[in-house]
């Protein structure tokens, strides 16, 4: 059976799709199933040892430049490899009108995708012959899960697998040494954001259990952000942004690193090496809990409970629409996920 998954974006969607290649996989053994996602996020389907081949899509880059000759020259090439393969089955698991032009324009014996009541955008389920009733009540991972389920007649058993696989990241920066824990306190909406002060507490908290802080950051504010996080943390500060010298000199009391900008993949391998990942309601955060890293998410604007960070280890989500965490709750997340998971000898 030849499968197709329609799940472009954002990043933390595309985490929350996973668990349907290790269901499909389940029902029908020996599967090939490919997926389509937006190119800056390609990476995290391609960790997934069960996903046989990855097409990127760019089309958040080529809407703004349709008319110059380079975007549709890209354009004509995405067209032919997604139509280099006939697939029983096209599945858009995303339920949106731009994922379903490429469900239909994909070549397939049968598509599927959310019913008009459950898609995103109701016109979306035009697009398919098999249409998914899925209860917004469910959390987002069991809606894309019963999208599938429903197109090829199989039960939704068990806790969702993610199975994704990161290879080892060893940059000259990151000490495997010394305990880690990955901080992402960035956000695309203010909004969104944790007060610093709550921040520095965690970070202090962290390094007082002897932990070396990783900051993670996606822009110039989020790196501005980040560094005076570190500096008030206590303890120097690794700044790998400035390059080689900079992690030559490395502090003696050094406390906190700041990675350079890192593309998802090396961000993968980060969160992967965290003993703990402290986050708000971003990609990478949902990533860390999809990697089996205890996870701490803060939700300050958006829905904790049917998009609460989850994953194959412990993880808590706090806050909500409108909602800002304590910081009692998070510091005491974190406390227990530290104790029930003591560092090694």
């Amino acid at each position: 059976m030849r499968v197709l998954v329609v799940k472009m974006s954002s990043m933390g969607d595309i985490v929350h799709a996973q668990p349907v290649v290790a269901d499909l996989l389940a029902h029908e053994p020996g599967a090939m199933i490919d997926w389509v996602a937006e190119a800056p996020f390609a990476s995290i389907p391609a960790m997934n040892p069960g996903v046989a081949d990855v097409i990127p899509i760019a089309w958040r880059k080529w809407r703004r430049t349709l008319r110059e000759p380079a975007t549709r020259d890209a354009m004509r090439a995405f067209r032919g490899r997604l139509r280099a393969t006939r697939y029983d089955w096209i599945i858009d698991c995303q339920g949106l009108v731009k994922s379903a032009a490429v469900t239909r324009l994909a070549r397939g014996a049968h598509r599927a995708g959310p019913s008009w009541s459950s898609a995103r955008e109701p016109l979306a389920s035009l697009a398919y012959d098999r249409r998914a009733e899925v209860p917004w009540s469910l959390h987002v991972v069991a809606r894309n899960r019963a999208i599938a389920a429903s197109a090829l007649g199989y039960p939704v058993d068990g806790p969702a697998r993610f199975g994704l696989r990161v290879p080892r990241f060893e940059p000259p920066w990151l000490d495997r040494s010394r305990a880690l824990a990955v901080l992402i306190p960035g956000a695309s909406r203010p909004e969104k954001l944790w007060p610093e002060e709550r921040w520095i507490t965690i970070g202090r908290l962290l390094v007082e259990r002897g932990l070396r802080l990783a900051w993670l950051w996606g822009s110039a504010d989020e790196r501005e952000r980040v560094a005076r996080l570190a500096a008030a943390c206590g303890g120097g500060v690794v700044d790998a942004t400035q390059g080689a010298q900079a992690v030559r000199d490395e502090p003696a009391d050094a406390t906190s690193v700041l990675p350079p900008f890192l593309p998802v993949a090396d961000a993968a391998g980060l969160v992967a090496a965290a003993r703990v990942v402290v986050g708000l309601d971003t990609g990478f955060t949902h990533l860390a809990g999809a990697l089996g890293r205890p996870t701490v998410g803060i939700f300050c604007d958006f829905d904790a409970t049917q998009c609460a960070v989850s994953g194959d280890g412990p993880c808590e989500s706090f806050g909500g629409i409108g909602q800002v965490p304590p910081l009692a709750d998070v510091a005491e997340a974190v406390t227990r996920m530290l104790d029930a998971d003591p560092p090694r000898a």
